[in-house]
């Protein structure tokens, strides 16, 4: 196997010298090596951590070159040789695109709705349409537990939490001690750059993620090892904390109908108030009121039924049977109802 020191990229250049004096004099590059002295044909260069080598009467197209600084104002300019450089901000946040909010209801799945993602996971889009990239919220399972092929790595996010629906899988999260595994019904707000790691899975493995912007980046940390030394329960990371919820622990209080009850996960206050989550769950011995409407007041309403069923009534947006593996989204300021409700239904309430 080859033990490469390191590697070249090659320009076409009609004319060496006036495209090597632009890399020199107005990029910041430096020469390594010209030839032939007499009439430069090639002419190698580095910097910015590239090392290019300009030909002259090569084939091909100019290329493009992104050079990334931390106050770097967006622009282009134009190589004599054609090669386009871009001027870019180095390491941006996502955009965050206005919200275009609509009612998507997604039932329960079948095998067809599955797709291959990152690290062998299989994914299920729950928010086809994204409501115009704001937001995205994902149902993913590992069919076959196991060690997963994941690697550390962190999200630049607004929000991100994994809500464990079915199976465990084990996971280390930066300055937050050993790893851990989460449960079924159990859950973590994963605050943005913290870095993690997924372990392992048990089979039949199926979590929910909620994530805001739906396009986010995926960076891999290849320096910092995990579990690391420290253990920061409170750490802040951009404003947000981390937090593991675990649902055999769970205190339980009434919710928003008076058949219901709800056990807080925590986020709202590791979050400063940006991100409401619960679990909502039917109480047998209590009779559904008739009528009774809740209001989806947040700009993000989504609920996932983890178990028993009922039939909802929104408007605007229309009905929808809510069974095992079934949700919704609910636009802000939609009136929505349950009826035909069985005594063991419950779901994941999230709202930002």
């Amino acid at each position: 196997m080859l033990n490469p020191h390191t590697a070249e990229i090659d320009l076409p250049c009609s004319e060496i010298p006036e495209t090597l004096a632009f890399f020199q004099d107005d990029l910041g590059f430096s020469l390594h090596t010209i030839y032939p002295a007499d009439d430069p044909a090639v002419a190698i260069l580095s910097g910015h951590g590239l090392r290019l080598r300009l030909v002259r009467g090569l084939a091909g197209q100019a290329g493009r070159i992104r050079l990334l600084s931390p106050d770097a104002e967006p622009r282009e300019v134009r190589a004599p040789n054609g090669t386009v450089i871009e001027f870019a901000p180095l390491n941006p946040w996502p955009e965050i695109p206005a919200n275009r909010p609509s009612f998507v209801y997604c039932a329960a799945p079948t095998e067809r709705e599955w797709g291959t993602g990152r690290a062998g996971m299989q994914y299920r889009d729950l928010i086809p349409d994204r409501w115009g990239g704001r937001f995205i919220a994902s149902h993913i399972r590992i069919p076959q537990g196991g060690p997963v092929p994941d690697y550390v790595h962190f999200h630049k996010v607004r929000f991100q939490m994994i809500f464990c629906y079915r199976g465990w899988v084990r996971l280390v999260y930066e300055d937050q001690g050993e790893p851990f595994i989460l449960r079924a019904g159990d859950c973590v707000l994963q605050p943005p750059e913290i870095r993690h790691r997924v372990l392992e899975a048990s089979d039949r493995l199926e979590v929910v993620e909620i994530g805001c912007p739906a396009d986010h980046p995926t960076h891999v940390d290849h320096i910092l090892p995990l579990p690391t030394c420290a253990m920061r329960p409170d750490r802040d990371f951009h404003g947000q904390r981390f937090v593991r919820h675990g649902a055999a622990d769970a205190l339980w209080e009434d919710w928003a109908l008076p058949a219901f009850r709800q056990r807080d996960l925590g986020i709202a206050a590791a979050t400063d108030g940006l991100a409401h989550v619960r679990v909502v769950e039917r109480l047998s011995d209590r009779p559904l009121p008739v009528g009774q409407v809740v209001v989806a007041a947040e700009e993000f309403h989504f609920l996932f039924c983890t178990g028993g069923s009922a039939r909802l009534t929104a408007e605007p947006g229309g009905a929808a049977t809510l069974e095992a593996g079934a949700s919704v989204a609910l636009p802000p300021g939609t009136l929505w109802s349950f009826s035909e409700t069985s005594p063991d239904l419950s779901f994941l309430e999230v709202c930002l």
